[in-house]
């Protein structure tokens, strides 16, 4: 057990490697991270084929389960793209979808007991959203050219009241990454975190009473409960950064 309930989100150092000044070193961090890629990429291989039940290469063929399934998952990202983002969206579908299920994947791995959750961390959640964020002003900025600028100030305007909507625009235009960002880190911090503090609650009835406690029952079923909110706040947190990167690019079209 963790003496603490934050202790669940540090990043612990297993293979120290430095060289010169430099840190390679192998953290649980980089582990979690390199399995949900690791079992995003080798499902995706292979569940893929187009063999039929020959084992013949084919291109009409029925696809089994594991290839349905993936089909059912994806269609959530191709949905969201198609629906919000109007023009020349099929371009922002593989972005979208790879962040779709990294979110999701670095999500469900951090329920599993004494594992690690790469999105609780909030320089991991800032390169997502940061990353999303510059992306999108490249491709505005080679659509648009200098006439961008023109976001932060609406046609029209007097130039008194431009010396004021100008830093206001501006400031809520940066803030999209940042609450992007935060969003998804506070959301899994806050529930990993609340559920390590009744795990530990019903782990020291547990050692008290020995199971003969009926009190014991109660922190048990709320941990069984707050477990399922868990997992839906982890499915909705991946939903709503892909919701709201859609709708970034939108407005920037």
């Amino acid at each position: 057990m963790l003496a603490a309930p934050l202790e669940q989100f540090q990043i612990l150092s297993l293979v120290p490697l430095r060289l010169f000044y430099l840190d390679f070193s192998i953290t649980n961090f980089v582990i979690i991270s390199g399995l949900a890629i690791f079992i995003i990429l080798n499902y995706i291989t292979f569940s893929s084929s187009n063999n039929n039940y020959l084992q013949q290469s084919f291109f009409y063929f029925s696809p089994n389960s594991w290839q349905q399934l993936i089909e059912y998952v994806m269609e959530l990202p191709s949905n969201l793209v198609s629906s919000i983002i109007l023009s020349n969206n099929e371009r922002f579908f593989p972005v979208i979808s790879t962040l779709f299920m990294f979110i999701l994947f670095s999500n469900l791995i951090g329920l599993i007991p004494y594992t690690f959750t790469a999105t609780s961390h909030l320089f991991v959640t800032f390169t997502l959203s940061f990353s999303v964020f510059i992306g999108i002003n490249v491709v505005t900025f080679k659509k648009y050219k200098l006439k961008m600028f023109a976001l932060f100030l609406p046609a029209n305007t007097p130039f008194a009241l431009a010396l004021l909507l100008v830093p206001i625009e501006f400031v809520s235009y940066i803030a999209k990454p940042i609450s992007l960002g935060v969003r998804l880190f506070i959301n899994l911090m806050a529930g990993h975190t609340l559920l390590k503090v009744i795990i530990g609650f019903s782990w020291s009835i547990l050692l008290v009473e020995q199971l003969s406690s009926i009190g014991l029952l109660a922190p048990m079923i709320t941990l069984v409960v707050l477990f399922g909110l868990e997992l839906a706040v982890a499915l909705i947190q991946t939903y709503v950064f892909i919701v709201l990167t859609c709708i970034y690019i939108q407005d920037a079209s």
